[in-house]
């Protein structure tokens, strides 16, 4: 059985990402492992890195970074990390500070001289309503449009300006001088020049001009010109569009574009511009305006309607109800009461057009379509034409279903429709067939006259014609079943694996049996011959399987489905190299060998060996061996020169194995001349005790001038522990004339006052270094959501517990969408409070907040995220106030809910109220009600009070709704009404001991005195139970009697105003037996009953009787007649030979009678005709000896699973059968069980061990004989995991 395949996870739980950065600048790229142990390697452009004074690599737990100071443009590269089989690739984007600075200048040039431009064209003509550009043109920094950083960003639509704020195409709406454009996010798209937005009258033509720096693309960049959102104009282009394309080679710079000859009205709107290459997209959004100029006097509306072509001909085309609309607002805004109108159109309430029309003359639809803006107006008179024909009065149905219908796949869809005749039956039909009532698919329901077809779970099978028929009318509609987008829910994970390995690339869907596809490098993948990929379903999980992987199968994997796409890289590497033997380090003297040996695990790789990284070549003093697995190096006659660093480099692996070389030599001490030890630090004029400030993360170094004759030794302390090279990060050096200590990646824990003490025979000398050790601060704690609003929040979080030692300086905040991946910074200058309004968001999305803490080190890590929460406006107010009822101290209100309710879910109702006059409002109850209505207690009697009501969401209260004038607080007489239900208007009928619960609703104010009686006499309180509340009266008999039975009475009486209502109730049992039943006659094969009916007829009526016989052979009974209604009957077809007794049950709408009446006598019928005698017959012999028709078969099984042994055997009379194991019998022994089935024998042995082995034997025997077969079991250790690898390795 193949060892199942282990799913791949990726080591890393957080990854590093592509940075952009300044030439000078430090950058830093951090990682988190799982798994705290693991060791990471990081690379560029596939070289390993290691720790210097370009780059510094860190390590903590399982959080690892790599630093690089001083970034040139050579470091503009690919990167990656390797931790464990994972790989994560990341690039840094090197961009020169000139060219920054220029594009700042740049900018700002150019918007003083748009600025400058639309001055001097206003001059003094200009209206002197429009606001000045300067004071209306620059918003807040949070209301600043975001650079378009991906296309779903892209796609947003650009704020519009306020009417009479004069701006010109190319101006940048929310620019202001003082605050440049943030180059850094600029810069990262395709884009060097953007299309701007433009401003042209009608006939001209106007161009947009795109343009795009190709010096760093590997191909051709692909341009997209769209309006709107989605209407893309490649396919547009003609007479009207042009769309060019230029190309220069020097600069290496693509110019795209878009020419709009003679401009429509129409052409107005939102436009959008899309570039791409391989893994890079950039958009931009920009606006047309078209201008139209007409005389306030020329105006007419016919015109307008006139149908005209381009060439100006009459009689062509269609409406052109969208340029008409433009005419029209064009024409109002030349008026001058344009922009009040413009607010009331907004207050007006939205009106029915199809209503409108519906009542309207055929004359009047023209001046309706231009009024309401239609641009359709010929498709909306057809189907007001169909609609007005669907019109037609139906006798059957009072309402009918709705032309069409929309739900969902996997959700529920309820059609409803109401008859006039509810007793009438309906059939559903779906696509002209019945639909039957099986299962829980489809639900019938019947509610008076309504009748329900409940479709559950709708799927794509359900999307059909359903016809409702009732008669011969019918009703018909069509339901459209939509279905989701399939989207990924899990994504490629990017792998690393060995060559000849299984490769799994597994992601998750959200629709089970999907389909998708799956393509390599653009390519799509296929089940070809050889079986390379197979592709595996398992629910909503997506499998490529990869069997032994290549490195020809190294690439990007894509799969895609009809809603989304995941991309996984896929690395094969050869297999490690294992080494048994390692390099050690040598100390020789002069003349003497030094041999250098290694060995490896595979006996066909060569290497190199180098010397302080030359390559070492062989001559006369140095031999370079390699036998089988074992490579040395050896070098005879060692010199001085020989000291070294020696490294092994095994060809095609990207390890080496290195050691050093000591040449020992013999030195005569002399007695050199004495000087004192003395430290020289000059520190700005200072004394030698100064402050050293190291960032943390990077090397601290102190380099002590020191002199001394002979040579002092240095000591290093802090405080009173001697610093001495112990974790690897502490050097400690001492050359001629200096003295260097050296911490790798300072941190806080390096703090401190160092002490540097050198000593020689001659004296010794001392100085204090203090250090401080700086950082960026801690993260901020989490931020906390204080408000919402319909597009924006108040979010406040904690500054964070440290500062880094520098002062913090501000915050940077980011959110992002709940369900998306990426962050989107608010602010890239550092806000200073701990309280931030974040705006233009998107109402009834989910988001989240983040913030970093900056001081004058950088930017802290991230906090953690915020709670979710969503944007969402106020509801609007509750409609349809009005009082229900009213007391001397209670006021019953109701209302609707709003019309508007928003994204959020609506949390309840406030109601207050307040005495006329007064602004003094109460809450009528603690807390909020899901209720739309309520009930007000403890009012002032005969006050005038006001009520409102509120309707409360998560952004808070709506406005409120009150009543249209006060309500005296006083209750009026209502006359007594006694409304009898329908089902009790005629004799109410239960059976014994049944539960009786009348509830009578009744009306009348104030609360009037109830009287029951029954027969005109008062109920016995211990059998019936009477309950009374202000709107109804309930009879409640727990256990009916016959005596219950009678005419019961109910009496309501306000003052001297009364009403009745009568209410007759019969309460049935079972009759008792029917009496006297006699045998009247018998003749023939038939025989005569009469009996009387019964004394008690169960207090209604007897509906018939049940005739039973029974030979008094058997005395088994049998219903001769079922429901018979006479008290006589003749019972036919009898057995002649056969003696009958019978018996009689009385029915009638409870049941059968108790007990039944017997005839006294009995009925025997005579015998006619000759005996028969029956022919003899010898019996057969079926006996038959044992024989065994499939024999046991000899098997081998693994030791440790149950094994079986089976055999089949036939036999009459049925054989006994016996097991034996080496001719002993095994029967009674509990390690094995024994089976019979349909002469199937079966020896179950359990778990058995290598004592089980032998010949098993299995015997039949009867009265006829006996049979026997045997066969042999052979019991197989158990291979061990270990031993199977190494028979795979074996094979392999």
């Amino acid at each position: 059985m193949p060892e199942p395949v282990k799913k791949t996870v990726s080591a890393f739980a957080k990854k590093p990402k592509t940075q952009v950065a300044e030439e000078g600048a430090t950058v830093v790229f951090e990682t988190e492992t799982e798994k705290p142990d693991a060791k990471v390697r990081w690379q560029s452009n596939t070289k390993d890195l290691a720790s210097g004074d370009k780059y510094m690599i860190k390590a903590d737990g399982n959080k690892h970074s790599l630093t690089i100071q001083a970034v040139t443009k050579e470091d503009g590269t690919a990167y990656a990390v390797i931790a464990g089989g994972s790989k994560v690739k990341f690039d840094l984007k090197v961009k020169e500070k000139e060219v920054m600075e220029e594009v700042k200048l740049e900018v700002k040039e150019e918007v003083k001289k748009e600025v400058k431009k639309e001055e001097e064209a206003q001059g003094g003509a200009g209206d002197p309503g429009a606001p000045d550009l300067a004071a209306t043109d620059t918003l807040a920094p949070e209301e600043a449009p975001a650079p378009a950083e991906t296309p779903a960003a892209a796609d947003t639509t650009p704020v519009a300006p306020q009417p009479g704020a004069n701006i010109q195409a190319h101006d940048t709406p929310g620019f202001d001088e003082s605050q440049a454009p943030d180059t850094k996010t600029d810069l990262t798209g395709l884009f060097t020049e953007k299309p701007q937005s433009g401003e042209v009258a009608v006939g001209e033509n106007i161009n947009f001009v795109a343009k795009v720096n190709a010096a760093s693309l590997l191909k051709k960049p692909t341009i997209k010109w769209f309006k709107g959102k989605w209407m893309d104009l490649a396919s547009k282009s003609g007479k009207s569009l042009q769309l060019k394309e230029l190309y220069d080679r020097n600069s290496k710079v693509y110019t795209f574009e878009m020419q709009i000859i003679a401009a429509k009205p129409s052409f107005a709107g939102a436009y959008r511009c899309e570039v791409s290459s391989r893994d890079k997209f950039d958009s931009c959004n920009f606006d047309l305006t078209v201008h139209e100029a007409r005389a306030v006097e020329g105006f007419d509306i016919r015109a307008a309607f006139r149908r005209t072509s381009v060439d100006g001909s009459e009689e062509a085309g269609e409406l052109d109800f969208s340029a008409l609309l433009k005419k029209r607002d064009s024409f109002f805004k030349g008026s001058p009461g344009h922009r009040a109108s413009k607010s009331q159109v907004k207050s007006e309430p939205d009106e029915d057009v199809w209503e409108i029309l519906q009542k309207a003359k055929a004359s009047e639809y023209e001046k309706i379509a231009f009024q309401y803006g239609i641009t359709d107006l010929r498709g909306m008179l057809k189907r007001l034409k169909k609609m007005k024909k669907e019109e037609k009065k139906s006798e059957a149905f009072l309402k009918k279903l709705d032309p069409a219908y929309q739900v969902e796949k996997g959700h529920k869809m309820k059609l409803c429709i109401e008859v006039a005749n509810e007793d009438v039956d309906v059939k559903w039909l779906k696509n002209g067939q019945e639909i039957q009532s099986t299962g829980s698919k489809y639900i019938f329901e019947s509610v008076g006259n309504k009748r329900y077809l409940t479709i559950n779970h709708c799927s794509l099978s359900d999307d059909a014609t359903y016809t409702c028929v009732v008669g011969d009318e019918k009703c018909t509609t069509e339901l459209f079943v939509k279905e989701p987008p399939v989207t990924i829910t899990s994504n490629l994970e990017d792998q690393m694996v060995m060559k000849g390995e299984r490769v799994e690339l597994e992601c998750e869907v959200s629709e089970e049996g999907a389909t998708v596809k799956w393509e390599k490098d653009g390519v799509e993948l296929t089940r070809d011959e050889s079986f390379k990929y197979r592709f595996k379903k398992d629910g909503r999980k997506h499998v490529l399987i990869i069997n032994e992987a290549t490195k020809e199968d190294c690439g990007h994997y894509t799969v895609k489905t009809n809603g989304g796409e995941s991309m996984a890289e896929l690395m094969v590497s050869e297999k490690e190299l294992e080494v048994y033997q390692n390099i050690a380090d040598l100390t020789v003297k002069a003349k003497d060998e030094a041999v250098f040996k290694c060995e490896v695990s595979d006996e066909t790789v060569k290497g190199i060996w180098y010397k302080n990284g030359v390559e070492v070549k062989a001559d006369a003093r140095t031999h370079i061996t390699h036998i089988g697995r074992i490579h040395k190096l050896t070098i005879d006659d060692v010199k001085p020169e020989d000291q070294g660093d020696y490294t092994f480099v095994p060809e095609g692996y990207a390890f080496n194995l290195s050691a050093k070389l000591n040449f020992l030599e013999v030195k005569i001490d002399y007695v050199p001349r004495q000087d004192p030890p003395k430290i020289h630090l000059d520190c700005m004029g200072h004394t030698a005790d100064s402050t050293i400030v190291v960032v943390a993360g990077n090397k601290l170094r102190l380099d002590v001038p020191i002199t001394g004759d002979p040579a002092p030794t240095v000591i290093w302390t802090k405080g009173e522990k001697v610093m001495t090279e112990g974790d690897g990060r502490l050097h400690v050096e001492s050359t001629k004339g200096h003295c260097i200590f050296t911490i790798e990646g300072a941190d806080k824990q390096d703090e401190g006052l160092y002490s540097v003490i050198v000593r020689n025979p001659a004296g010794e000398d001392k100085a204090d270094i203090n250090v401080k050790v700086v950082d960026a601060p801690d993260p901020p704690s989490a931020p906390r959501i204080l408000s919402v609003g319909e597009d924006s929040c108040v979010v406040q979080w904690d500054p964070p517990k440290s500062d880094g030692g520098n002062p913090i300086i501000g915050y940077v905040l980011e959110r992002k969408k709940k369900k998306s991946y990426r962050w989107m910074r608010l602010n890239f200058d550092p806000y200073t409070d701990t309280t931030y309004e974040a705006k233009r968001m998107i109402e009834g999305v989910e988001y989240e907040m983040r913030v970093y803490a900056v001081n004058a080190i950088g930017m802290s890590r991230h906090s953690a995220a915020s709670q979710p929460f969503i944007p969402v406006a106020p509801t609007s107010e509750p409609v349809g106030l009005c009082v229900d009822d009213i007391s001397d101290t209670t006021v019953s209100l109701k209302w609707r809910t709003p019309e508007h309710l928003g994204s959020s879910e609506l949390d309840g109702y406030g109601v207050e109220y307040c005495k006329e006059g007064s602004d003094e409002w109460v809450p009528a109850f603690e807390g909020l009600t899901e209720r739309t209505s309520v009930i007000i207690r403890d009012l002032p009697t005969g006050e005038k009070m006001q009520f409102r009501v509120r309707a409360y969401n998560m952004a808070g209260p709506s406005a409120p709704t009150s009543l249209a004038q006060a309500v005296t607080i006083r209750e009026i007489m209502q006359k007594p009404k006694i409304w009898i239900p329908r089902n009790l208007r005629q004799t109410l009928i239960k059976k014994v001991e049944e539960t009786i619960n009348l509830v009578i609703p009744f009306q009348g104010k104030p609360r009037p005195v109830i009287t029951w009686s029954k027969d005109g006499e008062p109920l016995n309180p211990k059998q019936v139970s009477i309950r009374n509340s202000d709107t109804d009266t309930i009879l409640f008999i727990r256990k009916s009697e016959r005596k219950d039975s009678g005419k019961y009475e109910v009496k309501l009486q306000i003052e001297n105003v009364e009403d009745t209502a009568s209410i007759s109730i019969q309460i049935v049992d079972l009759p008792g037996s029917p009496e006297k039943l006699k045998i009247m006659d018998v003749w023939g094969f038939n025989v005569a009953l009469e009996w009387k009916p019964p004394k008690d007829n169960g207090n209604c009526e007897i509906t018939g009787y049940m005739v039973q016989k029974a030979d008094k052979k058997t005395m088994e009974w049998y219903t001769v007649y079922e429901l018979y209604r006479r008290t006589n009957c003749v019972v036919a077809d009898l057995i002649m030979g056969n003696e009958y007794i019978f018996r009689i049950y009385a029915v009638n709408m409870v049941g059968l009678s108790l007990e039944p009446c017997f005839s006294a006598d009995s009925a025997y019928i005579q015998k006619t005709g000759f005996e028969y005698k029956p022919p003899t017959y010898k019996e057969h012999d079926f006996s038959e000896a044992p024989k065994f028709t499939h024999p046991l078969v000899s098997r081998s099984v693994i030791a440790g699973y149950n094994a079986t042994l089976s055999c089949s055997v036939r036999g009459i009379p049925k054989p006994k059968v016996t097991w034996y194991k080496n001719k002993m019998d095994i029967s009674n022994e509990a390690k094995y069980r024994m089976f019979s089935k349909q002469g199937v024998l079966t020896l179950e042995i359990r778990k058995p061990c290598s004592f089980d082995g032998g010949v098993y034997m299995c015997k039949a025997v009867n009265a006829s004989g006996e049979d026997a077969v045997e066969c042999k079991l052979e019991i197989r250790p158990q291979i061990t995991k270990e031993e199977r690898d190494k028979q795979m390795n074996k094979a392999d």
